[in-house]
């Protein structure tokens, strides 16, 4: 993490330079705003990542002398047959095009959404999948 952490804090050095040059030279308050913020939010992330670096073991990628397979490992546990992801992004598809057609859309994608997430959220709880 500490290869991540100095990445990010060169990032807001270069973003804050960005900023300064292109809040001088535009005299644009909303995107010399943007980079401000952004400058920020790099410092934030670097500030993290730098400070979680020291308090946990060295990760492969912090190590010079380590291969792509040392840092292998499980990632966690992805559903393969879940049909929830569908059902929400329909809705998800639903409400953005209620932006762009009319807020009357919502009322028919809001309680897809609630459904796609309920069942996406409970799947292994209920049904044949409830002892994984």
């Amino acid at each position: 993490m500490k290869v991540q952490g100095k990445m990010f804090i060169w990032l807001s050095v270069f973003v804050l330079a960005m900023a300064i040059v292109y809040g001088v030279w535009s005299k644009e308050p909303a995107g010399t705003t943007a980079l401000f913020l952004s400058f920020g939010l790099c410092i934030m992330v670097g500030f993290y990542l730098g400070f979680t670096a020291r308090r946990v073991d060295t990760g492969a990628q912090d190590n010079k002398e380590a291969d792509v397979a040392d840092d292998a490992g499980e990632l966690g546990f992805f559903s393969p047959h879940s049909w929830q992801p569908l059902a929400l992004a329909a809705g998800g598809a639903l409400a953005f095009l209620g932006v762009a057609v009319g807020w009357w859309l919502l009322y028919f994608s809001a309680p897809l959404i609630l459904l796609g997430l309920w069942g996406w959220v409970f799947e292994y709880y209920r049904g044949e999948n409830r002892t994984q």
